[in-house]
């Protein structure tokens, strides 16, 4: 299936001017989502809750995608774009009041919803800003680049957002830090009005119904892309648990913690920056392989790595492997995907993430508890051979 954008869409009516604000608001909602999280762990922590709830907390930031990821899909493919970002926008405004209210008073069910908003926001705004960006693509090679820029969204805001949510911690407090959140989904907003407008054409089906998501899960390309993406997404997710529980034990201020955190951040910028420049030199299931075979080796060693400074560039490896995941998966994602569908595929993508993200920083938690706090790790570098597995099948497979 080519992976041209379709006559009504963003490259055809010169919206791709538009793309720096595209990618500007995906940072600003992701990075309200990203000051929410560390600093609602630390708090919890810093109130003596056990690292059950840290677990907790990060799987209530997936229980909302899960519900609403293929909602997502087919309101971006109905609507475009501005509809379900402002719904995102919405919840991660609402979400992050909560998260100051509830610090104030020490609520932790108000941080509890806060989370489920947050995570909410990201998912439902995130597919409607993907699919925008891959109508602007006009070829394989400008996909990769076109979601390279989409990666470094998040990837910016992680590595700036726990920074700053760390100084505010240690220099004026848990509130400024929550404060900052509040913010952030306003200037979101205020990005995607500079969008301009247009409505897509919806997909039919020969019978003339909507077809549902689920049946692109025949195509058995697609189905090894979403295994691949699960496993990687969910060693991202082991690594975020882990960093703020280790940090702590070992007393690293929340600077400190933010500083390794960014460090990952950091990497995954710096790679699919370099994607972007060399794009067309890269082979998508080939650069998926080298990346599970990079994340695998550094997770085995992560125990070991001494000090902060150990820990930051352990993370920084780590990063650059899961860094460049994205951009393949969705490139490759597109290219298997019929153009009116690809709010649905984008969907079912959130909807696999974050399904074995709910479950996965909960029994993380409880994994660290149980035995040692490095343990999620070791069971995520395990779970990669199935990731292995599941590059070689799509290598295998004639593509349309």
């Amino acid at each position: 299936m080519s992976a041209h954008a379709a006559p009504e869409g963003p490259a055809a009516s010169g919206v791709s001017r538009a793309f720096p604000a595209v990618i500007a608001t995906l940072m600003a909602v992701h990075a309200c989502m990203a000051v929410t999280r560390v600093t609602a762990s630390l708090w919890v922590l810093d109130r003596g809750y056990g690292e059950w709830i840290v677990g907790l907390l990060q799987s209530l930031f997936a229980v909302a995608p899960v519900g609403l990821s293929l909602w997502a899909g087919r309101l971006a493919d109905r609507h475009g774009f501005h509809r379900p970002v402002g719904v995102g926008v919405l919840m991660g405004f609402t979400g992050a009041v909560l998260a100051l209210l509830g610090q104030w008073l020490s609520a932790l069910p108000l941080i509890a919803l806060s989370c489920l908003l947050c995570g909410g926001a990201v998912a439902v705004a995130a597919v409607a800003i993907q699919r925008e960006a891959g109508l602007m693509a006009a070829d394989p090679s400008q996909l990769k680049r076109v979601f390279s820029w989409v990666a470094l969204g998040p990837a910016v805001s992680n590595a700036v957002a726990p920074v700053v949510a760390g100084l505010l911690m240690d220099h004026a407090g848990y509130g400024w830090s929550f404060a900052l959140g509040v913010l952030l989904p306003l200037l979101a907003w205020h990005l995607a009005l500079r969008v301009p407008r247009h409505i897509p054409a919806p997909a039919r089906s020969d019978a003339g119904k909507p077809r549902p998501a689920w049946d692109l899960l025949r195509d058995p390309a697609l189905r090894h892309l979403l295994i691949i993406n699960v496993a990687m997404s969910a060693c991202w997710d082991a690594h975020s648990f882990v960093v703020p529980v280790i940090g702590h034990a070992k007393g690293l201020s929340a600077s400190g913690i933010g500083l390794v955190l960014g460090s990952f951040a950091a990497a995954a910028t710096l790679v699919r920056l370099a994607i972007v420049r060399w794009a067309h030199h890269l082979d998508e299931m080939k650069a998926l392989r080298s990346a599970i075979t990079m994340a695998m080796g550094i997770l085995v060693i992560y125990a070991w790595l001494p000090g902060t400074a150990g820990l930051m560039v352990g993370s920084a490896i780590l990063g650059t492997a899961l860094g460049s995941v994205q951009p393949m998966v969705l490139a490759k994602l597109h290219q298997v995907t019929p153009p009116d569908r690809h709010g649905q595929a984008l969907g079912l993508r959130g909807l696999a993430s974050n399904g074995a993200t709910v479950a996965m920083p909960m029994g993380f938690g409880m994994l660290a508890t149980a035995s040692v706090p490095f343990a999620p790790l070791w069971l995520m570098a395990s779970i990669l051979i199935g990731a292995q597995w599941s590059a070689r099948k799509v290598m295998r497979l004639p593509m349309r």
